[in-house]
């Protein structure tokens, strides 16, 4: 295809997509032309969208359109200006479309053009909308909300590692055979659900008030504040997460529920085996532990540790999964600081929030390795389809804690799932609110369905 000047039909197919300069990003947005959370960005700090449907790869991204989730209408390519021109191959490396970029001169940072849905297709149109102020002017017209800027923390470890040692008890992505439970010591704490009004909160709170940056060990590194720290952060190879929840998913009644207490996110990154000690922002009881690896045909693992500095059950993450992405929860300590071992050979970030950060489960889900999700309906069949990873394989399993009078979560979960391969499966879900902590060793999708519809 030759020069494209107006919305041109492309084939929902994965395309790869390029615009010259390696500072691209992808933006989902809903049927509001805003994001729905900050999971909806994906650049070269955050390269993978929870459905695996959107990935940052070097210098260009991967659209695999026909598996976008349906509530997201439109996907934005944007970055910092310095490209000239957007095209897009398909898998037969066929030139589907090729747009010149008209910048403009002051620009800073672009808007490139958009994919959107139409009559069960897709579409793009170029649009090249410079924005002078740069990249923090740019996500905020999309509902990206930008506080202060995370400082850059230094890494944990040298940039080649050897095989990381031995780790006990791994679970997702590694072993074929059933894994025991998660468990605990007696009923963990948790408040009521609360309301919170959308774009309030308190300062950390998750609702637009990043956490000051951290380094792996736990200290707060110095920040920067203002727009334009942020945004020249951002430019500079768009490295880094978006700040402690910058941009918010709201539900259907514009607000954003929380399971538990709220405290101001933590974040620390590094690269290869490191220890994390969390700070005391974190309360004890249960939060919600967010990490990533960058990378291919490598492995991570995360495990807690005990206060003889020991393995504490379990692994939380444990994958060979390429650019791995993933939560759960777990219980931080009392008395003393909650303490994680990670096992890695690349770059990785770990992120600590409150458990209501977590996505809630309704309708459909798409995801990509294992996830902590929050269900608050009621009783439902949930429709399991897991895709596994690239060879068909890895493993499926899902454990329910109830949440008895809001308050209790229930310390042994039941295994309402437990398999490898892929599988399609239905299973009966109890009325919320629930934990459910989803294993899953590639790609897959959630639907809630009501009983015997």
């Amino acid at each position: 295809m030759g020069h494209t000047t107006e919305s041109s039909w492309v084939p929902s197919v994965t395309l790869r997509v390029g615009v010259g300069t390696a500072d691209v990003a992808a933006l989902l947005l809903g049927a509001d032309g805003r994001v729905r959370g900050d999971a909806d960005m994906v650049f070269a700090g955050q390269p993978v969208h929870p459905s695996g449907a959107v990935r940052h790869d070097k210098e260009s991204l991967s659209l695999a359109l026909h598996e976008v989730e349906p509530e997201v209408e439109r996907i934005v390519i944007a970055g910092a200006a310095g490209g000239q021109s957007l095209a897009a191959m398909a898998p037969d490396r066929a030139v589907v479309l090729a747009y010149l970029v008209p910048t403009p001169d002051d620009a800073r940072a672009v808007v490139f053009g958009e994919f959107f849905r139409e009559s069960g297709g897709w579409k793009f149109t170029g649009i090249g909308k410079g924005f002078a102020s740069g990249l923090a002017e740019l996500v905020t017209a999309y509902g990206v909300e930008v506080a202060e800027e995370e400082a850059e923390e230094p890494v944990a470890g040298p940039a080649e590692k050897p095989a990381p040692g031995p780790v006990k008890e791994p679970v997702a992505g590694l072993v074929k055979e059933p894994v025991a439970a998660p468990t605990a010591a007696g009923p963990v704490s948790l408040t009521s659900v609360e309301k919170r009004p959308a774009g309030g909160g308190t300062a950390g709170d998750g609702g637009g008030h990043p956490a000051p940056a951290s380094t792996a060990s736990g200290a707060e590194a110095p920040t920067r504040s203002g727009k334009a720290g942020w945004a020249s952060s951002v430019a500079g190879r768009m490295q880094g997460w978006v700040s402690g929840g910058g941009a918010r998913a709201l539900d259907e009644a514009g607000e954003s529920g929380v399971f538990g207490p709220d405290f101001k996110p933590f974040t620390a990154k590094g690269q290869g085996d490191s220890v994390v000690t969390v700070d005391s922002r974190v309360p004890a009881g249960p939060v919600l532990v967010e990490a990533t690896h960058q990378g291919a045909d490598t492995y991570f693992a995360a495990l807690a540790l005990d206060a003889n500095n020991e393995d504490d059950g379990p692994s939380l993450f444990s994958s060979q999964l390429p650019d791995f992405t993933g939560s759960t929860v777990v219980e931080a300590p009392e008395g003393r600081p909650l303490r994680l071992r990670l096992a890695a050979y690349n770059a990785w970030t770990v992120r600590v929030r409150p458990v209501g950060a977590a996505r809630r489960l309704r309708g459909t889900l798409k995801g990509y390795g294992p996830e902590a999700l929050l269900y608050t309906g009621a009783p439902a069949d949930l429709a399991i389809d897991f895709k596994g990873d690239e060879d068909g394989d890895g493993l499926v399993a899902l454990w329910c804690h109830k949440v008895a009078d809001g308050t209790v979560l229930s310390p042994r979960p039941t295994l309402l799932l437990n398999k490898t391969g892929r599988r399609r499966a239905l299973v009966p879900l109890p009325g919320g609110p629930l934990l459910l902590l989803f294993l899953g060793g590639g790609r897959w999708s959630l639907t809630v369905r009501e009983p015997n519809s």
